[in-house]
């Protein structure tokens, strides 16, 4: 891919509990930061990428946020591909500028999931399986990750500690971010006690419910002396799908992460090993250790073990969600995403303060929507 497509501005809101927060004021809030860390004013952003709500549904959400913003850009898309919905926003952004369709353009998604959105709506949403032929059996997305989880097990020897492993590492990163939800300690002890939310995935398994936004300014290789510094650089991108529905999926251990990864980095010019910090999606332990595999971190079978030596950690062989992950700083929706972009952009920049990865010149960031379905994976590089 041609490096002349930048992030160059990123914000993300606190995340947890924010009373009184909405859909479309977490939106702005987020955009607006965005937009001024790069320097730029909204009259400045001449294309505009939205996701989804589900506090605030509606099909033309960039139009209505555009409407709510006061601006009028010249481009405008909503896309809905639930985790990786993020990843492939920043990827289509980088096409538009490329293309000169644009020179600025705003990606944000953000909802307030945990205020907004009873527990009888919260339930609803984690029981989004396919109605016809899974649904009847009980089939909720914890357990159709515990599925994947089993089978894993059974082939590749992962183990509940390593899981737990997975699950402290990511609240030790949280704990050095002022805008995670969770930064209490997490033993393993801890993790390991907890109840079961669908066996073998215990509550520190599952990602949270939260509120929070964040937004991303993508800009031609020509707008970039608008603004206040140069951007980071994305220098590849790729997408891989093999399924919507679990009862479709071609295998419960290989899926179209593998593809996305492969794409990106060739379009990259880069290998896995060359990474020096990765924000992968993480909606439940497993999801991670699937992924670090499938996209060629590790060998089969190696994650688990990994995570249980530290070497996730920021010493170790990978340091990865170096903010939390979905885990421990949050899950807002489409959000959940962005927030692994937000990180990736802030290490390469050496603006992570205390979870600073030394000398971070290469990021991976990996999207995963519905089962394991949709995948979409970038490579950030700065200058």
């Amino acid at each position: 891919m041609d490096m002349n497509a930048a992030l160059t501005g990123v914000a993300s809101t606190p995340v947890g509990r924010l009373p009184g927060s909405s859909c479309k004021s977490l939106h702005l809030q987020a955009s607006q930061a965005a937009v001024a860390d790069a320097g730029l004013s909204l009259n400045d952003i001449d294309g505009l990428l939205c996701a989804y709500s589900t506090t605030e549904p509606h099909m033309m959400l960039s139009s209505v946020m555009a409407e709510y913003m006061g601006i009028r850009p010249g481009f405008m898309s909503s896309v809905s591909m639930g985790g990786a919905t993020s990843a492939i926003l920043v990827m289509t952004a980088a096409a538009l500028v490329q293309q000169g369709y644009c020179r600025h353009v705003l990606v944000v998604a953000g909802d307030n999931r945990l205020s907004g959105m009873g527990r009888a709506a919260q339930t609803m949403l984690a029981g989004g399986t396919l109605q016809q032929f899974e649904q009847p059996y009980g089939l909720s997305v914890p357990a159709a990750y515990a599925l994947v989880a089993r089978r894993y097990m059974h082939e590749y020897g992962v183990t509940e500690e390593h899981l737990a492993a997975v699950a402290v590492t990511q609240r030790r990163y949280a704990a050095a971010h002022p805008n995670a939800h969770f930064t209490a300690p997490l033993s393993m002890e801890q993790a390991l006690a907890a109840r079961y939310v669908a066996s073998p995935l215990r509550l520190y398994d599952c990602c949270p419910v939260s509120d929070g936004a964040a937004a991303v300014i993508v800009s031609s290789a020509a707008a970039m002396r608008d603004c206040r510094a140069p951007g980071v650089r994305l220098l590849g991108a790729g997408q891989g799908h093999t399924h919507e529905h679990l009862v479709a999926a071609p295998s419960l251990t290989d899926f179209g992460c593998h593809q996305a990864a492969e794409t990106a980095f060739a379009r990259a010019g880069v290998r896995p090993g060359e990474i020096d910090v990765a924000q992968i999606y993480d909606s439940f332990t497993i999801t991670l250790l699937v992924e670090l595999e499938s996209m060629g971190f590790f060998e089969r079978g190696e994650a688990g073990p990994a995570a249980l030596a530290g070497e996730l950690g920021p010493t170790g062989r990978l340091p990865c969600n170096t903010h939390g992950g979905l885990l421990s700083y949050g899950h807002s929706g489409a959000a959940g995403g962005m927030f692994h972009v937000v990180e990736a952009v802030q290490q390469l920049r050496g603006q992570a303060g205390a979870r600073q990865i030394d000398d971070a010149r290469l990021a991976f960031v990996h999207g995963d929507g519905g089962i394991l379905s949709a995948h979409c994976s970038l490579v950030l590089g700065r200058d």
